[in-house]
């Protein structure tokens, strides 16, 4: 888990990038709402599930980005749990800070987003996580230079990923709430039908018992 104590160019332009294009992506969001909302979507409904799926990408993607890119150096493998996370702790606050927050943020995006979108659990999240967090250091370790390989990393990734998905249950526990209380769509559709036959058949029949079998 080794870093450099300053934030290279890459990091920084990947940084300044991603807040010129903040303005890009909230348009998007905007897109996709005003076409779920054409679409019959309640206008809720659609802003969540549009903002959720843009930022569960532009929160990603980034860091993804700089997870993939090679270093300075030759790889190095840590498969021995908690050994880099102590020897952490005896480095300056500046490498901490840079080391935590780098590896809880890099899919904090997707365990916020994803839940609010889509309809699961906070197990999918940590199993998902666990997966994607595994993924990421393998491809480090096969494809790119100067990367230190660590468990450590993974389970902060996934950490990261299960307190952002805590953080945000308001929203998706709402979600599913709403959609659990929905009638089914098939019982909807049966009323709806009900309700045009029987005012069909009071204009025909002028109030006979026609009028009355819904």
């Amino acid at each position: 888990m080794t870093a450099p104590l300053a934030v290279n160019t890459l990091e920084a332009n990947t940084l300044y990038l991603s807040f010129a294009l903040l303005p890009f992506a909230f348009a998007t969001a905007w897109a996709l709402a005003a076409w779920r909302i054409r679409r019959g979507r309640p206008r809720r409904e659609a802003w969540l599930d549009s903002l959720a799926e843009v930022g569960a990408v532009v929160g990603s993607v980034p860091l993804l980005f700089l997870g993939l890119t090679s270093r300075e150096g030759a790889n190095a493998l840590q498969l021995v749990p908690l050994v880099d996370l102590a020897d952490l702790a005896g480095a300056g606050p500046r490498v901490i800070v840079e080391q935590l927050a780098g590896n809880l943020f890099v899919f904090a995006a997707a365990g916020f987003f994803l839940p609010v979108r889509f309809r699961i659990g906070l197990g999918s999240v940590a199993a998902g996580a666990v997966l994607a967090a595994a993924t990421l250091e393998a491809l480090q370790y096969a494809f790119l230079a100067g990367r230190v390989v660590s468990v450590d990393d993974a389970l902060m990734n996934a950490l990261g990923a299960v307190l952002a998905a805590l953080a945000s249950r308001p929203w998706w526990r709402r979600a599913r709430s709403r959609a659990a209380a929905e009638p089914e769509p098939e019982a909807a559709v049966l009323r709806s039908a009900c309700r045009d036959w029987r005012v069909t058949s009071f204009e025909v029949s002028r109030g006979t018992d026609r009028a009355a079998r819904c």
